[in-house]
């Protein structure tokens, strides 16, 4: 309404382009103005000074030959001294901002092989920014700053790199689980050598109990009973030995039935084979 009645209103964060006869005469501010349309005066156009911002998506290759996309995210803004290079000069800024893009892309990430290009994604952005800044300061705008947001491989080749990750990440892990089996069974024969070293101790130091109070025995029932010898006493308590035997394989329900030849001359045979494996055992022992 206020254009048609010649009185134009320039919003905030805005500049108009004023006109008289079709020839610019001067940049309005925020403002309300009087421009008399049928004087030859007119509002040519206005400009936002606000920040802007465009998303280029560049498809392109890198030095390895795997094929890309790049999304690169400008923001830039008009110039409120620079609004008439702005308003005459460009007629389509966003498609000239976007051609420059395409241009340092495509220029930058060939020389780069994938990896390095996700490494480097802040100098391809820098890159850019540099590019933009000297062409469309000449237009009018400056650019704000200019961001990598993503680089976009082909779906079979994130496939390749996910499965390349996979495949080393189980292969650490069998590495561990293989490195933790060694050490598992080295402990395992470790605790093994040691149970049987301090099993034969007990069973050294057993027998020489044994030794020691047979012979105790011996010389404590030969002082005791004048006229007995030690012969005499030894198979007196190997016969004890046997009958106390025998009697605990009877009185326990979990024992099998043991069947041993018995009578006078069999356990005169049984005391012979038993001092004769002591004495083996004494012997060994020394």
């Amino acid at each position: 309404m206020g254009i048609v009645f010649g009185c134009p209103q320039v919003d905030q964060s805005t500049v108009a382009i004023k006109e008289v006869f079709g020839k610019f005469d001067e940049v309005l501010e925020p403002g309300c103005y009087c421009v008399p349309w049928c004087l030859g005066r007119q509002i040519a156009g206005y400009i936002s000074l606000r920040v802007r911002q465009l998303d280029v998506r560049c498809e392109t290759k890198t030095k390895d030959n795997v094929f890309v996309t790049v999304v690169a995210s400008v923001q830039y803004r008009a110039l409120a001294d620079k609004a008439v290079d702005a308003f005459y000069k460009l007629s389509n800024h966003r498609e000239q901002i976007q051609a420059y893009v395409f241009d340092v892309i495509r220029a930058s990430v060939p020389k780069m092989e994938l990896d390095s290009a996700f490494e480097q994604k802040n100098e391809i952005a820098k890159a850019v920014e540099e590019e933009l800044e000297k062409a469309m300061s000449a237009y009018g705008y400056e650019i704000v700053q200019t961001l990598i947001v993503d680089i976009e491989p082909n779906e079979h080749v994130k496939n390749a790199m996910n499965e390349i990750n996979a495949a080393a990440r189980l292969r650490v892990a069998a590495n561990d689980k293989a490195e933790a089996e060694k050490i598992l069974q080295i402990k395992r024969a470790e605790g093994d050598a040691e149970s049987k070293y301090l099993a034969g101790l007990g069973i050294a130091r057993q027998r020489q109990a044994i030794v020691d109070g047979l012979r105790d025995s011996v010389l404590a029932f030969s002082e005791s009973v004048p006229g007995t010898s030690s012969k005499d006493v030894m198979d007196m308590v190997l016969v004890t030995q046997y009958f106390d035997t025998m009697k605990e394989i009877g009185a326990s329900s979990k024992s099998n039935s043991v069947f041993i030849p018995h009578g006078p001359g069999a356990v005169k045979d049984i005391a012979s084979q038993i001092r004769d494996g002591l004495l083996q055992g004494n012997a060994t022992q020394s």
